[in-house]
C-alpha cells in the first residue's frame, strides 16, 4: 500500500507541558540575540533606568547581560517575574487598550528562560521591601528557582547564557558573531534615539563598542525637538543633523484634554542626503520604535516631489497620540501597531514632513516676501480650473503668455516699473514679489543679506554664478526656473474656487470584478470619490462600474485608476493618487516651459531668478529631484588653491 495515502495514526488530544508552551512562545518573541536585548532594555526603561549597560559575548549567543539603575524588583516578586503572563505593566482590559509602557505582555522573561540559562539579580528601591529582604540584592536562578543574597546597588541585572541551548535547531539559523552583534547594536540604537535622557553602553568581548551618554540638555528643556538633536548627532552622526530639517507639527483635531490628536516632531533629511537603502528611517509611536506601512508610505509621499530616482529618504520621526487610539498588541515582538484612524495619522505625518521640506534651505533664518499669483492678477477672465488643464490645452497661447512657460514668447529684456522707477526683468513681471505686510512680513532685505546672493555672471549659458556672504553660489538656471514654474501651476490648481475635480463621463462604463473591500469602500466613500472626479458604482453584487474619471486622466486606464484609488482610500488618502497624476502632467509642462540652456540672461534677470528661488517652496530641487544650486564656501575655494598651507 502507498504510504502517502495511508492515514497517520491518531494521537490523543492533551495539554502541552508548560516548558514546551514557553518554548513555542519563545519562537515568536526571540528570533536572535537582538530580540533578547530589545526585550530586556524595554524592561529597564519601564523601570525608570537612567543608565543601561549591555555586555555581550560571541555576538550575544554565549552571553547577554543587561544592567540598569532602575527601581528594581522586590525579593518576593522575583520568582513571579519569570512566570508566563506575569507583569506589573497592566492589570485589566482597560490598561491593555491604553498601554503606556514599552512592555506589557508578560512573556519575554518566561520565553527567554525556557531557551537559555538565565539568572536575575535585583535590588528594589523600596525602602520597606529592602528592610524586609535584609537590605541587599537577591539573585534568582532561572533554571532551579533558587533565591540567594547578592551584592549590587539599586537596579536589575539580567544574565542570559547560551541562547537556544535548549532548542539547538534554532541555534543553527543564527549568523556569524559579527552579524549578530550588529543586530544587537541596532536594537539598542533604536532605544537610544528616542530616550536622550538615558545613557547607553554596549560592551563586546570586554571592549566598549558603543556608548551614548545621557544628554543633560534633555533634562532641562521642554522642547522635545531640541532635546533630541544632541542624541541624533551622537547616534546617527553630526552629518545627519546638519543635513536634516526640524519637523514640528500638530494636527488641527484636538483631544479631550485640549492637546492635538496627533503630534509629529523630529528631523527629516534633506533630499540631497537620501540614500540608496532605507537603512536610516526611524519612526516611533508614543516612544516605541515601529515598522508600519502607514508611516512609511506617509513619509515617502512627502518626498515624492523632491527625490531623484529611487533614492530613499532619511528621517527620525516621532508620533505622539492618545494610546487608546493605537493598538500595540498586534504582534509578540511589539514592533507592529494598528491605528484606529490610519488616515488621520497618515495625513499628519505626510503634512509634517511635507511642510518642513517645502521651505527653501536658502531661507534658513531669513524672512522672504510671498509670491503673487500672476494669472489671477493679470488675467482674471481666464481662471485655471481644478480639472485642470483644458484651459491650457485649448488656449495654449493665452496660457503661455499668462504663465510664461512658452519659451519662444519670453521677453528677457529689463524694463522700468513706472510705480517705483525700479528696473525689473521678465521673471519679476511674471511672478512679482508682494509688497511687505507691515504686520506679518519682514521688510525688504539689504542686498548683502540675500541668501542666494548677487548674480555675477552666466557660465556657458547653463549656470548662474552668484556671490553671497559665505562664498560662491552656482545655480542650474533651467532646473531652478523649472521648479518655480511648476510650483506656480500647482498653486493655481490648489487655489481654484472649485471644490471638486472636474470629471468626464465614460461613454461605456468600465466594469471589473471587485473584492468585498473594494465594493464596501466604493459605497462608503462615494462622496470622496466624487470630489476626486470619480464615479464608481456597484454593477452587480461582485462587480463595480467606473462611470466617470477626472478630465485630466481621461486617457488613463479607468479600471487600474479605480483600483488604485480604492486601495489608497481604504488605507490612506486617495487624493494622493490624483494629485500625483496631476503633478506629473504639470511637471512635464513646467519642464518644457522653463528657460533653456544657452539662453543668455542679463544680470537683472539672473538676480530676479535668484529672488524667486528664495521665495518658492521646494526650490532646492527641480521637479525631477535634482539639486538646483550649490554653495562653495570661501574655505572650499581656499582648499582648491592650497591657501594657508
Amino acid at each position: 500500500m502507498n504510504s502517502a495515502t495511508t492515514a497517520p495514526p491518531r494521537r490523543p488530544i492533551r495539554e502541552l507541558p508548560d516548558e514546551l508552551i514557553s518554548q513555542i512562545a519563545a519562537g515568536e518573541v526571540v528570533e536572535r540575540p537582538a530580540s533578547v536585548v530589545r526585550e530586556l532594555v524595554d524592561n529597564a526603561l519601564d523601570a525608570g533606568a537612567r543608565q543601561v549597560t549591555v555586555r555581550l559575548l560571541a555576538g550575544g549567543v554565549r552571553l547577554i547581560l543587561v544592567e540598569d539603575d532602575g527601581t528594581g524588583i522586590p525579593a518576593n516578586e522575583l520568582a513571579i517575574a519569570l512566570r508566563r503572563h506575569a507583569t506589573s505593566k497592566i492589570a485589566s482590559l482597560q490598561d491593555l487598550e491604553a498601554v503606556g509602557t514599552m512592555g506589557f505582555r508578560g512573556e519575554a522573561l518566561a520565553a527567554i528562560n525556557s531557551i537559555a540559562d538565565m539568572s536575575l539579580i535585583s535590588r528594589s528601591g523600596d525602602a520597606e521591601a529592602d528592610a524586609s529582604a535584609g537590605g541587599h540584592a537577591w539573585q534568582l536562578d532561572g533554571r532551579t528557582g533558587e533565591l540567594q543574597p547578592a551584592a549590587r546597588s539599586r537596579g536589575t541585572s539580567v544574565e542570559v547564557r547560551e541562547l537556544f541551548y535548549a532548542t539547538p535547531a534554532r541555534r543553527k539559523f543564527l549568523k556569524t558573531d559579527a552579524t549578530e552583534l550588529a543586530h544587537c547594536i541596532e536594537a539598542v540604537r533604536r532605544h537610544a534615539l528616542v530616550r536622550p535622557d538615558v545613557g547607553f553602553a554596549i560592551w563586546h568581548e570586554g571592549k566598549l563598542v558603543e556608548q551614548w551618554r545621557a544628554c543633560t540638555d534633555a533634562l532641562q528643556t521642554d522642547d522635545p525637538v531640541a532635546a533630541l538633536d544632541q542624541r541624533l548627532a551622537d547616534v546617527l552622526g553630526a552629518e545627519f543633523v546638519a543635513q536634516s530639517i526640524t519637523v514640528n507639527y500638530e494636527s488641527s483635531a484636538r483631544r479631550m484634554d485640549g492637546g492635538p490628536a496627533v503630534r509629529v516632531w523630529g528631523r527629516a533629511g534633506i533630499p540631497d542626503a537620501a540614500r540608496s537603502r532605507a537603512d536610516q528611517q526611524f519612526a516611533y509611536v508614543n516612544g516605541r520604535y515601529v515598522r508600519d506601512k502607514v508611516l512609511t508610505h506617509a513619509a515617502r509621499s512627502a518626498y515624492e516631489d523632491v527625490l531623484h530616482g529611487h533614492r530613499q529618504p532619511v528621517y527620525a520621526l516621532y508620533v505622539e497620540m492618545d494610546p487608546a487610539r493605537v493598538d500595540v498588541n498586534v504582534h509578540p515582538t511589539k514592533i507592529e501597531v494598528r491605528f484606529r484612524d490610519s488616515r488621520e495619522v497618515h495625513q499628519a505625518v505626510r503634512h509634517a514632513a511635507e511642510n518642513a521640506l517645502a521651505v527653501p534651505r536658502s531661507q534658513t533664518g531669513v524672512a522672504v516676501g510671498s509670491v503673487i499669483d500672476a494669472v489671477a492678477a493679470a488675467d482674471a477672465n481666464a481662471p485655471l480650473q481644478t480639472a485642470g488643464l483644458q484651459g491650457f490645452l485649448s488656449d495654449a497661447q493665452r496660457a503661455a503668455r499668462g504663465l510664461g512657460w512658452a519659451q519662444p514668447g519670453m521677453d528677457f529684456s529689463a524694463r522700468t516699473d513706472q510705480r517705483t522707477d525700479h528696473r525689473v526683468s521678465d521673471f519679476e513681471a511674471m511672478w512679482p514679489v508682494a509688497a511687505p505686510n507691515p504686520i506679518t512680513e519682514a521688510p525688504t532685505l539689504p542686498s548683502g543679506d540675500w541668501p542666494l546672493g548677487r548674480a555675477l555672471a552666466q557660465l556657458q549659458g547653463i549656470y548662474i554664478l552668484a556671490e553671497n556672504t559665505s562664498g560662491l553660489i552656482i545655480v542650474d538656471m533651467h532646473a531652478a526656473h523649472e521648479r518655480i514654474v511648476y510650483e506656480r501651476l500647482k498653486n493655481q490648481l490648489d487655489n481654484s474656487a472649485h471644490a471638486a475635480i472636474a470629471s468626464q463621463p465614460l461613454l461605456i462604463p468600465a466594469t471589473f470584478a471587485a473584492t468585498a473591500q473594494e465594493i464596501d469602500t466604493a459605497q462608503t466613500a462615494a462622496a470622496t470619490l466624487q470630489t476626486l472626479g470619480l464615479e464608481i458604482t456597484p454593477f452587480s453584487p461582485k462587480t463595480l462600474a467606473v462611470r466617470a474619471v477626472p478630465t485630466t486622466l481621461a486617457q488613463s486606464d479607468a479600471v487600474e485608476l479605480a483600483r488604485s484609488v480604492l486601495a489608497e482610500l481604504a488605507q490612506h488618502d486617495a487624493s494622493t493618487v490624483i494629485q500625483r497624476a496631476q503633478n506629473e502632467l504639470l511637471s512635464t509642462m513646467a519642464c518644457h516651459g522653463s528657460v533653456r540652456a544657452n539662453r543668455k540672461l542679463t544680470l537683472d534677470e539672473m538676480n530676479a531668478l535668484l529672488r524667486q528661488m528664495e521665495a518658492t517652496d521646494r526650490s532646492d530641487q527641480c521637479n525631477h529631484g535634482r539639486p538646483t544650486w550649490r554653495q562653495m564656501s570661501i574655505r572650499d575655494l581656499d582648499s582648491l588653491f592650497l591657501r594657508g598651507r
